[in-house]
């Protein structure tokens, strides 16, 4: 029965089928980092803990330079307000734009380990937590929010590479050479991975190759926004530059990449067979950035701050 379902996918995919068989990956990477007893420590957690680490180590160094007026203490309750922010709002954002199975169980938004994170819901806990913390420590908050933009691209990187690693968000089928087949996405074959990875060695899975979007993103959203950003910020820029810049790159690159996307089965193509719910969403980032790039026209220079004296 698997054989004969894949085989009629196959013939109405026929034009996916050319692929170069030595080219195409079978991801069937454990998602399980580590496994001690009955607890599993997936790599998605350890992504997540990554970029929070990188973040926090590269922030202090600027902080320790006088970039950022704050005591040890102060910088510490801002990166855990921002962490706090990623992942409540990264859930509560995912459940509202995303899903809407919260309607019929609230405590959905507790239930992290079922997966399911938004970068925007992410990005507006962030921007909750910086306000806070600014009014906390009488800061202006277009300051604090530029410190903290070119940290947030590790994070971002390392995450889509757990989303690689755990097989999910994968993008449309394509005759790349690089193409990906991706088990979850042929769970309604009812195969186990080891019967997928017996067809994949006899070619049989060629039509079902898809764009690593994760990788992309990967890319775009943790390599190169991270080298430009923390580049551009390696001196005093104007006010609402940074994150202005921030705004617009992710921005764009997010939209390019939902062309090659797979986008959410419970949500599908929201207008003329191709606009996602991630390009609507990243419309507002492109012209927020645009504004703040505007705006840093004649905004003011902050001067590098003392260094603040030691606890």
């Amino acid at each position: 029965m698997v054989f004969r379902a894949l085989a009629a996918r196959v013939a109405h995919n026929r034009r996916f089928a050319t692929a170069p068989r030595s080219m195409i990956f079978f991801n069937d990477i454990d998602p399980i980092a580590v496994q001690v007893g009955p607890l599993g420590i997936h790599w998605y957690g350890l992504m997540y803990l990554g970029g929070f680490v990188a973040g926090y180590w590269l922030g202090a160094r600027r902080v320790a330079a006088g970039r950022l007026v704050a005591t040890k203490d102060a910088y510490g309750d801002l990166m855990f307000y921002a962490m706090l922010g990623v992942i409540l709002g990264g859930r509560i954002g995912y459940l509202l734009f995303y899903s809407h199975e919260w309607l019929r169980d609230p405590l959905m938004v507790l239930k992290v380990w079922e997966g399911g994170m938004s970068f925007h819901g992410g990005l507006l806990g962030v921007i909750l937590a910086t306000v806070i913390w600014s009014r906390k420590q009488q800061r202006r908050f277009w300051d604090t929010i530029d410190f903290v933009a070119p940290l947030v691209p590790i994070g971002l990187g390392l995450g889509r590479l757990g989303n690689f690693i755990g097989g999910e968000l994968w993008g449309a089928k394509t005759n790349a050479g690089w193409g990906v087949v991706f088990p979850s996405a042929l769970a309604d074959l009812g195969a186990s991975t080891q019967e997928l990875r017996a067809m994949f060695e006899q070619g049989l899975l060629n039509a079902e190759a898809r764009h690593p979007t994760q990788l992309y993103e990967a890319f775009l959203e943790g390599v190169v926004m991270f080298a430009v950003l923390w580049w551009y910020s390696a001196k005093p820029r104007p006010r609402y530059a940074v994150s202005g810049l921030f705004a617009l790159m992710y921005g764009l690159f997010r939209f390019a990449i939902e062309f090659v996307r797979q986008p959410d089965a419970q949500l599908g193509y929201l207008a003329f067979g191709w606009v996602t719910m991630g390009q609507l969403l990243s419309v507002p980032l492109i012209a927020t950035g645009l504004v703040l790039l505007w705006l840093s026209r004649r905004a003011p220079v902050a001067p590098p701050a003392v260094a603040p004296a030691a606890d």
